[in-house]
């Protein structure tokens, strides 16, 4: 980015946008229940990575994303979890849990993503679906722990589905 050139960061918009006024933000989804989860199965690990939101999160950070995986070959794997948590009778649980690929080359500096899967997962996480059937074995499985380990009250509280799917 050139100095002096002003651009307008993306926004969440939290609380109700549509209180009447009309203006900016009416019809604005909330993202505020929203988080990402990077699993990387090359390390073993899950974390949280609230950068995720914006494409900033520690392994998107430095690469060159191109929409094309032949680009990318020797991409290690990785993937972004969008977990929806929502309030219950009992409490909040994991309402919406859905997968993103990714393959990053830190090498060559150059990654694979498909924005389209990424906002699609994401807006299903947001209507309470599980999608996570096309994540390899043990990305799964680091996903479930992590959930299970994070908060055993919101996924005691979670639906059965959702605890199948792990």
């Amino acid at each position: 980015m050139t100095k002096g050139k002003q651009t307008q960061p993306f926004t969440i918009i939290k609380d109700d946008s549509t209180d009447g006024h009309g203006g900016f933000g009416v019809g604005a989804i909330s993202l505020e229940n929203v988080s990402p989860i990077i699993i990387d199965p090359n390390e073993e690990r899950a974390f949280i990575d609230m950068g995720a939101m914006h494409g900033r999160s520690e392994i998107e950070r430095r690469v060159k994303f191109v929409a094309d995986k032949d680009q990318v070959p020797n991409g290690l794997l990785y993937w972004i979890a969008w977990i929806t948590v929502e309030v219950g009778e009992n409490g909040p649980y994991y309402y919406g849990v859905t997968s993103s690929e990714m393959r990053i080359d830190r090498p060559n500096r150059i990654a694979y993503k498909s924005m389209p899967e990424h906002v699609m997962h994401l807006d299903k996480s947001l209507k309470g679906h599980v999608i996570v059937e096309h994540m390899d074995a043990p990305s799964r499985q680091l996903l479930g722990h992590f959930l299970r380990e994070y908060n055993a009250q919101m996924w005691t509280n979670s639906l059965e589905e959702l605890k199948q799917a792990f």
